[in-house]
């Protein structure tokens, strides 16, 4: 089984999105976490399926919210580097490369 490893900012970009939904109507948070399980499946079941943004790195879409999910797939696992807003800040998530690395 492939391990799922979320880096800390990842982590934190997602929840802060999740309760960002949440506020703007009940049960949005819960519907935004839930796509992203789903990419999270779809990333599992075909790492290299969606297109690379840099050499190593890979970013797929999620379908209703405008988010994108950057990540390293290797053999064991699949590093979540950025759960991306893909209307602010374009490249804020590249001084993550190191940390993955670190984790590889």
């Amino acid at each position: 089984m492939t391990a799922i490893v979320f880096l800390p900012p990842a982590q934190e970009e997602m929840t802060a999105a999740a309760r960002y939904y949440q506020a703007q109507s009940t049960g949005l948070g819960t519907e935004f976490l839930a796509e992203v399980e789903q990419t999270i499946a779809a990333i599992v079941s075909h790492p290299k399926a969606a297109p690379k943004v840099k050499p190593d790195i890979r970013r797929r879409l999620l379908k209703r919210f405008p988010f994108g999910i950057l990540y390293v797939a290797t053999v064991d696992e699949i590093v979540v580097l950025a759960v991306m807003h893909l209307r602010r800040r374009p490249g804020y998530w590249q001084d993550r490369l190191g940390s993955s690395k670190q984790s590889q």
